[in-house]
């Protein structure tokens, strides 16, 4: 079974074909991406209206690419896949548009993607992981923790109340004069900091409902680097890594309370999963490594390049619906929001 996937829901046009073996297995033919990168940094974020333009220069040319690098025609699809949101409207038209006319002029089944779908399913195509397992899902826009039992299938065990972490890194990064992106920019800055150098709070430490709240601990950062300014090069190495120590161990914190409430009310996970872009930041990696050893299970983390936007997901997670017959009508609407627990049940 092969699949095209194409991915434009944010800053990232990215077209990938991903084949799956009579095993079940999945093996990415190609993965293309190109990041808008240098179009953002001079607004310091992504800028909607630019996006979806360069979404729509380049995503023909990446569809092209990424069948030439897997050796297909698109004729050997066996489904089109594209995310129909969420993400920033303009650009997940882009997208579904495109990969409903592909459907359209083949013949081809057609599957909208729920992004958020995308990133729970992709440990599956890196790993092979077995239903049902405890994922958290962190990325710039979205912080939970999920029970995923199947495709479709999601328990959200707990979520942010305000910023998401992806979205606190960013923030700091800005508030700090860093570059865009900003969450890579104070990861590596960490490494050279101290992290006990600034006491910053643990927001909801301890608490037995395994949410995040992480709108104070920016707001300390905030303080803190108002109260030393002028910021020398060491103290934002410091805030750094003080700001990133407190936020990995508020996550371990609240990963460790949702694997409780997982084994209570649902038994045993098949492992801890982290996926999404704040899956590439190492700290968190070790962090969780330690929750799951602590816990008698294995961490997954899919490879950093399947952590960050890309069109292996969409295609992968295409796979998985179009296997159970899930597919979708060329009607189907383009969300700025779609919520995952949607498909599945919110744990009270």
């Amino acid at each position: 079974m092969r699949v095209l996937g194409i991915e434009t829901t944010c800053d990232e046009t990215a077209v990938s074909v991903v084949e799956s073996n009579r095993d079940g297995e999945g093996h990415i033919l190609s993965n293309e991406i190109l990041s808008q990168i240098k179009a953002h940094q001079a607004y310091g974020g992504v800028v909607p209206e630019i996006a979806a333009r360069a979404h729509v220069e380049v995503v023909d040319v990446l569809v092209k690419q990424a069948l030439k690098t897997a050796g297909m025609r698109l004729t050997d699809m066996d489904g089109i896949a594209a995310a129909a949101g969420p993400g920033l409207i303009g650009g997940v038209m882009v997208g579904l548009t495109t990969g409903k006319a592909l459907a359209l002029v083949t013949g081809k089944p057609f599957l909208a993607v729920n992004h958020l779908e995308a990133h729970a399913l992709s440990p599956r195509l890196s790993d092979g992981v077995a239903f049902p397992f405890l994922l958290l899902l962190a990325s710039g826009g979205h912080s939970q923790l999920l029970f995923v039992r199947g495709v479709g299938d999601y328990v959200r065990i707990g979520t942010t109340i305000d910023d998401a972490i992806g979205e606190a890194f960013d923030k700091v990064a800005k508030m700090l004069g860093l570059p865009y992106p900003g969450g890579p920019e104070v990861e590596k800055l960490a490494r050279e900091g101290n992290p006990e150098y600034f006491a910053f709070p643990r927001p909801m430490l301890g608490r037995k409902e395994p949410n995040f709240s992480l709108s104070g601990l920016k707001t300390a950062v905030r303080i803190e680097a108002q109260r030393i300014a002028p910021l020398t090069e060491m103290d934002i190495k410091n805030l750094c890594a003080s700001f990133q120590a407190a936020i990995v161990a508020v996550v371990a914190d609240r990963t460790k309370i949702a694997l409780d409430v997982v084994r209570a009310d649902f038994g045993e996970p098949t492992a801890l999963v982290i996926a999404g872009g704040v899956a590439a930041n190492l700290a968190m990696r070790d962090s969780l490594h330690d929750v799951a050893h602590q816990s008698g299970l294995a961490l997954i983390a899919p490879p950093i390049a399947l952590c960050t936007d890309n069109g292996a997901m969409i295609a992968w997670a295409g796979i998985e619906r179009l296997r159970l017959g899930l597919t979708d009508g060329l009607d189907t609407p383009p969300r700025a929001r779609w919520p995952l627990e949607a498909k599945g049940t919110v744990h009270a």
